[in-house]
């Protein structure tokens, strides 16, 4: 292609307005390590800054990213999607200062001379490529771009012989490089969205082509991907934000450009914004289950601690004029300013509180249940999972988590999913954090509900079928299902009982067998780190919860128990992990007994 590009004019996308915004130092938090982009050396292009070892800059689609367990490439391609290029857009916009601009001309030279198209692993994924592209698009909105190159040579010299090629290669490449077969899952969502967004914002000759080919994509992935009540089918909760922000992102600027979506692909976003809604707790925490890796589609606020569901909540409630949505949103933060401008902040203060007081959500079909009790601004907070192990074929980034719970207590977590840690690397701490026994289920046999194949690979995937599912003002009742141990001839049911009115849980767990072999059952309560347990007798546990209130565990008299920290062998139990490659120890109850028949177990939870 040519050496330069050189585009009409085109009309301004997002009119934000950030005269309110601090800016940030010359780093970024990268998997709770700073990385500074004030001075990068080309080889930090292809380094993975925790183990300081280097990926080869060859041919990309020959890279074997997983043959050395100390190198991760997620931990390259989280600095290489470039997001913190956002600080340095806004820090320009706030300021004018000339010194950011070189800082952002600097950084984006040097990404492209140290990365020639298909050589190195940033190259290698199709859906960094399309991040890539998110992320220069609200740069170039931010900058103003097209009005700077008017007022600034060496810039507008920098977009037609630097910026623009670039861009373009990175359009081509997903457009030629689409995600298949197992791999059709949220890298599918983000191809799509990156194309549409990037080939609506830059009309390159092939970009009116590229928006009708990603546009209908996008509109088939948000219904292959959620049910009609817009749960993901990847079963990995985090997700949820990631995906829900490519879904957002394309349709603003459709909306915007001229090419809206269709009423159904409105109808599920909204759907998907109710279900996050209801996953929430009081303090806007969200159920653990499945994979998460605090991945962004994009980033605006840069601060520690920033919800980005409670964010899309907003982003919701102005799209949809929604109250229940505004009820537990950010507010209007700096990201939906980025989105909607002063319009959709007048939108959102119009908007009124919603009516009535929030009940339990059950989602049947899919497996999910909310069992909730908010009266006076406490609530208690339970998710019991019933749901498939994951999406597609390899259920790529499941637990195998089948009748798991996690329990809340005023916003405070109590029983918790131990979760995530890492993808590629410490295999044997993967297979810890993915498999049953770090989940409050019931594991047999010290084997997992489904087999691990690979760190993102599951054979063998259980089903769970719902018995019962009722809930009224007084109490929930759910009984479900599954059939992972079913080669053993074992098959485990687990009713759940919520008595409202005096706070009590009751778990009745019932194992029944077709041989007569005896069999190993291990029941895990898996406790927050903040969480003091304190033995009552041989059975029963006091909890503390950061709020005050105290949690009473009573395990079935039956099994016997210990309280587990941090082990490491001869197997691994006790561990928390509360973002990606984190862990620290936890306080893990272990409940366990070897029985050769049929036995119905009872754990009863009261919360003072």
């Amino acid at each position: 292609m040519a050496e330069s590009l050189q585009l009409v004019t085109t009309k301004k996308i997002l009119l934000p307005s950030f005269d309110h915004y601090k800016t940030y130092p010359d780093s970024v938090n990268v998997f709770g390590r700073r990385f500074s982009f004030n001075n990068i050396q080309p080889d930090d292009w292809h380094r993975d800054i925790f183990s300081g070892k280097q990926f080869p800059k060859s041919f990309s689609k020959k890279i074997n990213i997983r043959k050395d367990p100390d190198l991760s490439a997620k931990c390259v391609w989280e600095v290489n999607r470039l997001q913190f290029l956002v600080q340095v857009a806004l820090k320009y916009r706030q300021e004018k200062n000339k010194a950011s601009l070189q800082q952002f001309i600097k950084i984006n030279r040097s990404w492209k001379e140290n990365n020639p198209y298909l050589k190195g692993v940033n190259w290698y994924s199709n859906i960094e490529v399309n991040l890539r592209l998110i992320t220069w698009f609200f740069c170039w909105e931010l900058l103003d771009a097209d009005e700077l190159m008017k007022q600034d040579n060496e810039f507008s010299l920098f977009v037609s012989g630097h910026w623009l090629p670039l861009i373009h290669l990175h359009c081509a490449y997903s457009y030629k490089n689409p995600s298949k077969f197992s791999s059709a899952n949220n890298h599918l969502i983000s191809e799509y969205a990156g194309l549409f967004i990037a080939a609506s914002r830059w009309p390159f000759k092939e970009s009116s082509q590229w928006v009708q080919y990603a546009q209908k994509g996008l509109e088939t992935e948000i219904v292959n991907q959620h049910s009609k009540k817009g749960v993901n089918k990847e079963e990995a909760a985090e997700y949820i934000q990631f995906i829900t922000d490519f879904f957002l992102a394309a349709y603003i600027v459709g909306k915007n450009t001229g090419n809206p979506f269709s009423k159904e692909y409105e109808d599920r976003l909204h759907q998907i914004f109710r279900y996050i809604h209801a996953f929430l707790d009081c303090k806007g925490n969200f159920p653990k289950y499945g994979d998460e890796d605090d991945g962004k589609c994009f980033i605006i606020d840069f601060r520690e601690g920033f919800n980005n569901f409670k964010s899309l909540l907003s982003s919701g409630a102005i799209i949809f004029n929604d109250p229940v949505l505004k009820s537990k949103s950010n507010g209007f933060d700096i990201k939906n300013q980025l989105l909607f401008g002063d319009s959709g902040k007048k939108i959102f203060h119009a908007i009124p509180d919603p009516k009535g007081k929030e009940e339990s959500a059950f989602f049947e079909e899919e497996g999910h249940f909310i069992l909730r009790k908010k009266e006076q601004g406490r609530e208690v907070y339970l998710h019991f999972n019933a749901a498939p192990l994951g999406f597609l074929s390899i259920a790529a980034h499941g637990h195998a988590d089948a009748l798991s719970f996690l329990l809340n207590v005023d916003g405070h977590p109590v029983f918790a999913d131990s979760g995530t840690y890492t993808y590629h690397t410490e295999p044997a701490w993967r297979n810890y954090f993915i498999g049953t026994l770090a989940h409050n289920t019931i594991r047999i046999n010290k084997t997992n509900q489904s087999k691990i194949a690979g760190s993102t690979l599951w054979l063998q995937h259980y089903t769970c079928s719902v018995l019962q599912a009722e809930s009224n003002e007084e109490k929930d009742i759910i009984r479900a299902t599954h059939n992972g141990y079913k080669n053993d001839g074992i098959t485990h049911t687990r009713e759940l009982t919520f008595d409202k009115i005096n706070l009590e849980f009751r778990i009745l767990d019932r194992i029944e067998t077709k041989g007569k072999q005896p069999f190993l059952i291990e029941m895990p309560f898996h406790l927050h780190p903040d969480i003091e347990a304190e033995p009552v007798q041989e059975h029963d546990f006091n909890l503390k919860t950061k709020a005050g209130r105290t949690v009473l565990l009573q395990t079935d008299r039956q099994l016997m128990t210990s309280i587990v920290k941090g082990q490491t062998g001869p197997e691994i139990l006790g561990w928390y992990s509360d973002s990606f490659l984190h862990k620290e120890p936890t306080r893990t109850i272990l409940c366990s007994r070897e029985f050769s028949e049929d036995i119905q177990l009872e754990t009863i939870i009261s919360i003072n």
